[in-house]
């Protein structure tokens, strides 16, 4: 028999520094409550009271994503408060495109140390994304990987339930031609393209703490600007002019404006989104600047649109309008029109 002890503390896991990040956190976990949550921290699996007396034909949805390598510079910047608001956009954006109600979300974060302060203000952020989206966070995984990760290393994940009716739907199969295409203003790059930001970042020698020409901030606040969260007012939209008016959402991630906006138009029909309609970005402009082709940027980034719907024509004014008023900035980029080519969407103009 050895003589030595073995500890899970001195293995990497500090059960002690976990429960002390929970108690950090529970103020902000509570606060995302809604009235069907049943329970609170601390049991085996969250608990939400789905009222189906309020639904004809309830259908649930269900989204699961994580915030990618923007991670590795809220590592950097040491700024741990705004990745859980992208955690909840990255899944709560992708539910209503269907044009579901997120109801609940449970998160999921592994590290390599558990620093109660750094763990408390990532799910903080996302208590906080949480209660801007009108999900309730019922619960989570903090898990300890001490011999896998760097002490400062950590990941995100996290997967939303939400709800919709069966008629209610969104998607190709309500767009038709002469839609037009409203494009809602994106926040920043949002949580995508991240391993190629960074990589220019470093080749180019760029000063995270400057702020470069053509930026107003920092170049570090312009990159951890967190995800915009469009499901309420995605969903306001819909409840105002219902869904023979309001077609689809399509939430623009990874592959760029044209490639999202292409899942969301049937066959035999082509989206054409004019760039005229917008400004390009002061930050995709930077890292064009540095060595980013045109094409590439369209392919990695959002360009400055986080969320496009197909609208009935006779509708555009009235949702460009209540997504104005409600802080959105949001506008006419174009139209659904017969296909000419293979491409479901594309991009045509110059931008402002």
């Amino acid at each position: 028999m050895s003589s030595q002890e073995f500890t899970y503390a001195a293995s990497g896991v500090d059960i002690d520094a976990g429960e002390r990040a929970v108690t950090l956190m529970k103020a902000a976990v509570e606060r995302t409550n809604r009235p069907e949550v049943v329970g609170g921290l601390g049991g085996f699996a969250g608990l939400f009271a789905l009222d189906v007396q309020k639904y004809r034909r309830p259908l649930l949805a269900s989204s699961t994503d994580g915030v990618g390598t923007k991670i590795a510079l809220a590592r950097q910047l040491d700024r741990h408060d705004t990745v859980g608001i992208d955690l909840v956009a990255m899944v709560v954006d992708d539910l209503v495109a269907c044009g579901a109600e997120p109801l609940f979300l449970q998160d999921y974060v592994a590290c390599g140390k558990v620093v109660p302060e750094r763990i408390a203000a990532i799910v903080t952020g996302i208590a906080a994304g949480c209660t801007l989206a009108g999900a309730a966070l019922v619960g989570g995984e903090t898990a300890e990987h001490g011999d896998l990760m760097d002490a400062d290393e950590y990941d995100l994940a996290a997967t939303a339930v939400g709800v919709v009716e069966a008629d209610a739907v969104l998607g190709p199969e309500r767009v038709v031609e002469g839609d037009a295409v409203i494009a809602m203003a994106s926040s920043g790059f949002h949580s995508n393209g991240y391993s190629l930001v960074r990589r220019v970042v470093a080749a180019a020698g760029l000063d995270l703490h400057g702020t470069p020409a053509g930026l107003d901030r920092t170049l570090g606040e312009e990159l951890l600007e967190p995800t915009r969260i469009y499901a309420r007012d995605c969903l306001a939209l819909v409840e105002a002019l219902g869904v023979d008016t309001v077609h689809a959402f399509a939430h623009i991630t990874g592959g760029g404006l044209a490639g999202n906006t292409a899942r969301v138009v049937p066959d035999g029909l082509e989206a054409v989104l004019d760039r005229s309609t917008w400004a390009l970005p002061g930050a995709v402009r930077l890292l064009e600047e540095h060595g980013v082709p045109r094409e590439e940027s369209e392919r990695a980034f959002n360009c400055g649109v986080g969320m496009v719907a197909a609208v009935a024509h006779d509708g555009a004014d009235a949702a460009v309008a209540q997504l104005t008023a409600a802080g959105v900035p949001a506008w006419i980029a174009g139209s659904v029109q017969p296909r000419t080519g293979d491409a479901a969407a594309r991009l045509v103009g110059t931008y402002r």
